[in-house]
């Protein structure tokens, strides 16, 4: 039994960067630029997007935009950070409506064991690796980190179970220390705030192959 998936992301915030050329794929070019959204909490989160070339009017250094899309993933094969980088993929963009946002519902298999841990503090903290498939046998390897309650929940999933979640994307610094000392790295993940199991998906092959 297959059910339709799910990966929509809306943003709203400020792009901090003039768009530059990542790449061109099929003769048309994507731009990237960082787009940095505000939590309620007076934090910041810069997330890169992705957006294609017939979109870049509506970006301008410094001036609000809304961006509605999905969260792809791709393999770093640079050698350099993070072996899986994750992208927000603009599918339409719109002027700002002066209200900072910051959502995302996803759907998909859980493909690697849930890591379930706590805090010095005592608080629970569960992370997740969610494959959530597209189009042409493709599928989006997304981390996934959820906390307290729903942490303890989430710990309990196995590989293979289906799931669909509401939250949000966020940047998160960290420190690597490699041959040439000690540097600072940004790292994507989403945080969730709701959890709900759906009933059986197709898992892609990799999670299949991961059994």
């Amino acid at each position: 039994m297959t059910t339709q998936t799910r990966n929509e992301v809306l943003l709203e915030g400020t792009p901090l960067e003039t768009p530059s050329l990542s790449h061109e794929n099929h003769s048309t070019r994507f731009y990237r630029f960082p787009l940095q959204v505000p939590r309620l909490s007076g934090q910041v989160d810069t997330l890169p997007v992705l957006v294609p070339e017939s979109m870049l009017p509506h970006v301008a250094k410094g001036a609000d935009i809304r961006v509605q899309g999905q969260l792809r993933s791709f393999n770093n094969r640079s050698g350099v950070g993070s072996r899986l980088v994750l992208t927000v993929y603009a599918q339409r963009l719109s002027l700002g409506l002066d209200e900072p946002h910051n959502q995302i519902f996803l759907s998909g298999t859980l493909c690697k064991p849930p890591v379930f841990r706590r805090t010095p503090l005592g608080r629970s903290i569960c992370d997740l690796m969610l494959a959530s498939p597209r189009k042409y046998g493709r599928a989006d390897y997304l981390p996934v980190i959820a906390w307290g309650q729903l942490a303890v929940r989430a710990g309990r999933l196995q590989v293979g179970d289906p799931l669909a979640l509401e939250g949000r994307v966020q940047s998160r610094t960290y420190h690597k220390v490699t041959d040439l000392g000690t540097e600072e790295r940004v790292a994507y993940e989403v945080s969730m705030m709701h959890l709900l199991e759906l009933p059986p998906l197709e898992a892609p092959a990799q999670c299949r192959q991961q059994n």
